[in-house]
């Protein structure tokens, strides 16, 4: 019973060493406490014992000392001299003095044994749980490289070199892009958490910002050497992306880096984000230059910027700009918008020779037949004539003024019938 139960010990000590990646230190003072707890539980109190452990060799040796008195009150931590004598066969001992006893394991018991393990095994999943929430969490916002060991309908399962599970959920996945078994995949972690007490969960995401940027800095080598700065990532992930740099070199220009010989960098992180559209920019401090170059190739007539951070920007353009400039479901101002941290509404321009000279009818003149709160939702999109709301099409003052189709069209027909009588 004693050579199983050294061996059971043994094997958890093997385990322990060799498979898992724990400090020395720590592995010691694991060791040792469990032993302590144990031994608390068994004899009342582990003061009086020492736990020495090889942890190269995986064996333990457990010492129980004893203080020689004259009368024992407890026989845990007391014998008598003719105690000591009896169980050493030396005599050289006094009252007074301490004598060491070498417990054996068996002194534990089967179950004893068995409660060591079982602790020393739930302390060495802790340690790996700690460590590996410790080393993803020193890793969020880095580019991370695996293989798909597992594919769900809400999130890919990937391992890694250490056979620690990370999550992409189907939230973080750029729309339309499948996984299979065995598939290489690269995104950027972007959070650990520790969930109930389970292994952490590591969240990777395809879909951020800087997983964006993490690829460029990979594929343009002044990114990573710092010759070119990557001021601002915005993204409709799958659909479009703006990627606003800067030099610190005159003589490097940035875009021209990072789209490289025949656009030979760009395709590479094209392709790898399922051909979304990436648009790189030159940064500048001044928002109206930012969003003259962010709708490029759409030419811009004029901005107005507003009184405030909080006012809508007004960007004007002849009608047919005005498509490429919104881009398709509105993509191309949305990006806009968000590298300047503004909403931009785009406005028709409708050229001078176009314009009707007849004199013009503010909007309150036809109160008796638009209602009072429809004239104040045309105002409010800066429409204060029938003209404003006639050089606008139905379907974006029906958007910006957040009014029904049928409500927009009745109110140009009206408009349309006082300029034709």
């Amino acid at each position: 019973m004693e050579k199983e139960q050294v061996i059971t010990l043994i094997d958890a000590f093997k385990d322990f060493k060799e498979e898992k990646n724990i400090d020395r230190p720590v592995m010691m003072g694991v060791l040792k406490d469990v032993f302590l707890t144990q031994i608390a539980k068994v004899y009342g109190s582990s003061d009086n014992f020492d736990v020495i452990v090889n942890v190269d060799k995986g064996t333990c040796e457990i010492y129980q000392n004893f203080d020689i008195v004259e009368e024992v009150e407890n026989p845990n931590a007391e014998m008598t001299l003719e105690q000591v004598k009896a169980d050493s066969g030396d005599d050289d001992y006094e009252i007074g003095d301490q004598y060491s006893k070498k417990l054996p394991l068996a002194a534990f018991g089967r179950r004893g044994i068995l409660n060591i393990r079982q602790n020393l095994q739930g302390r060495i999943m802790d340690i790996e749980k700690a460590n590996v929430y410790k080393k993803y969490s020193e890793k969020v916002g880095e580019l991370f490289s695996g293989e798909v060991y597992q594919t769900w309908a809400k999130e890919v399962l990937i391992l890694d070199e250490d056979g620690n599970e990370l999550h992409i959920p189907k939230n973080e996945q750029i729309p339309g892009e499948r996984f299979k078994k065995s598939d290489n995949v690269r995104a950027v972690i972007k959070s650990v958490e520790m969930k109930n007490n389970t292994t952490p969960y590591i969240t990777l995401s395809r879909t951020s910002n800087e997983f964006l940027e993490r690829l460029f800095e990979q594929e343009v080598p002044e990114i990573a050497d710092g010759l070119i700065t990557v001021k601002k990532v915005v993204r409709v992930p799958g659909e479009r992306a703006k990627v606003a740099v800067e030099s610190y070199d005159d003589r490097i220009d940035p875009i021209g880096a990072c789209i490289g010989v025949k656009g030979g960098r760009i395709l590479g992180i094209v392709r790898e984000l399922r051909n979304e559209n990436i648009d790189v920019i030159q940064w500048s401090q001044n928002p109206q230059l930012m969003i003259q170059r962010a709708l490029n190739p759409a030419r811009v007539s004029s901005i107005d910027m507003g009184q405030s951070e909080e006012d809508k920007v007004k960007v004007f353009m002849q009608p047919d700009e005005v498509r490429k400039g919104i881009g398709r479901g509105g993509c191309n101002i949305q990006l806009a918008g968000m590298l300047v941290n503004r909403e931009i509404e785009v406005w028709r321009e409708l050229p001078k020779d176009e314009i009707d000279e007849e004199e013009d009818v503010a909007l309150e003149e036809f109160a008796n037949e638009i209602d009072d709160w429809v004239i104040e939702k045309l105002k409010s999109i800066g429409c204060d004539t029938a003209k404003d709301v006639l050089a606008i099409s139905a379907e974006d003052i029906a958007k910006r003024a957040d009014l029904e189709d049928e409500t927009v069209a009745e109110v140009i027909n009206i408009l349309k019938a006082e300029f034709e009588d």
